[in-house]
């Protein structure tokens, strides 16, 4: 291996603290947690200053569901509120085999050299079996990951939807904190995930193959309806003729959907984002949406609204949590649970049972 010649680069070679194929990003901070744990003051600081190993740290710390880190967490977002806020947030979906990451990165990279910082946060759905997370994001987007104006991060949801809303949402906030213009927030797979991302950014694009006609009969119609834009990648080569093909059949098909955004219509165009053709299309359609919708006030209105959602999201998931964590409802859920399965007890008295329980 090359010696690490990148000052943007932490001690350990990579540039957001989280080496490549680490799938724990928890015992790593336990590591340097400790006697060299840093406060909220300095990790605070380390973010605004743009330090990219504090950065990561911070983001673990944010992630980590132990109840001491969660409360120190909660405080350095407290601080770090004021300086976020300022980017634009784009959430990126697409169906198997459209060339998402490979979009991604293109993206990301001409971002770059325009003189942008862009933070790539993946919604990265965890093992259900195991609870570890995928996390080949940097892998998929080599290029991408070494460049010193980007930091890419998984967001392991644990296997829950609500997961992904909080430490996504919470991560987004630091990355602003941390100077970062642009935050792409990519959905893996096609599925409610999408309906979560949705909510927690400003402008959403769907990435789709030539060929509308065949694809569409595997797409769901409220998919396209969340878009405010849809990207027809790999127009390029003898390829480029069906992509505007499909281009004209999706303007047709959005022409009769509802606008997910008001006073904004679905925009269609192509690109090749293995040749990076088109890819400043795309980026002025986001431009001239953010410059329409601040204009009228949807943007700051929908930032709004969102922000609301997600208090009342959070509500639900905490309420959840203390339900089943009370130590009468899980001594009586085992029983009221096995009554239910053999039909000795309706699940409305089974339900009304636990909550008596829990409410004293």
């Amino acid at each position: 291996m090359e010696e690490n010649k990148n000052p943007d680069r932490n001690e350990l070679g990579f540039s957001d603290g989280l080496p490549y194929g680490d799938p724990s990003p928890k015992k790593r901070f336990k590591k340097r947690s400790g006697a060299n744990e840093l406060s909220i003051e300095d990790l605070a600081k380390g973010v605004r200053t743009g330090d990219r190993g504090l950065l990561a740290r911070a983001i673990t710390l944010i992630e980590s569901n132990a109840e001491h880190h969660f409360q120190k967490g909660q405080q350095l977002l407290q601080k770090l509120l004021p300086d976020s806020g300022k980017s634009i947030r784009i959430g990126i979906t697409g169906v198997p085999g459209a060339g998402k990451s490979t979009f991604i990165e293109a993206f990301g990279t001409y971002l770059c050299e325009q003189g942008y910082r862009v933070a790539v946060l993946a919604v990265d759905p965890s093992s259900s079996i195991s609870g570890g997370s995928i996390l080949g994001d940097k892998t998929r987007m080599g290029e991408l990951a070494n460049n010193p104006r980007a930091f890419i991060r998984p967001s392991p949801s644990e296997g829950k939807l609500g997961g992904v809303h909080r430490k996504t949402r919470e991560t987004m906030l630091v990355c602003e904190a941390a100077g970062f213009d642009v935050i792409l927030i990519e959905t893996v797979g096609v599925g409610q995930s999408e309906v979560v991302v949705r909510n927690m950014v400003d402008f959403f694009m769907l990435v789709v193959l030539t060929g509308a006609g065949d694809e569409l009969q595997g797409m769901k119609k409220g998919i396209m309806e969340l878009a405010d834009a849809i990207v027809v990648n790999k127009a390029d080569g003898n390829n480029k003729p069906l992509a505007e093909k499909t281009r004209e059949e999706y303007k047709r098909i959005v022409h009769f959907l509802q606008p997910y955004t008001k006073g904004w219509p679905t925009q269609v165009t192509t690109c090749s984002a293995l040749y990076y053709e088109g890819i400043d299309g795309v980026w002025k359609i986001i431009n001239d949406f953010e410059k329409q919708t601040k204009q009228s006030g949807v943007f700051d209105a929908r930032r709004r609204i969102q922000t609301k959602e997600w208090m009342y999201s959070m509500i639900v998931d905490q309420l959840q949590a203390s339900f089943f964590h009370h130590p009468n409802v899980k001594l009586l859920l085992p029983k009221l649970e096995n009554e239910v399965i053999t039909g000795d007890r309706t699940v409305t008295s089974a339900v009304e049972s636990l909550f008596k329980a829990y409410l004293g």
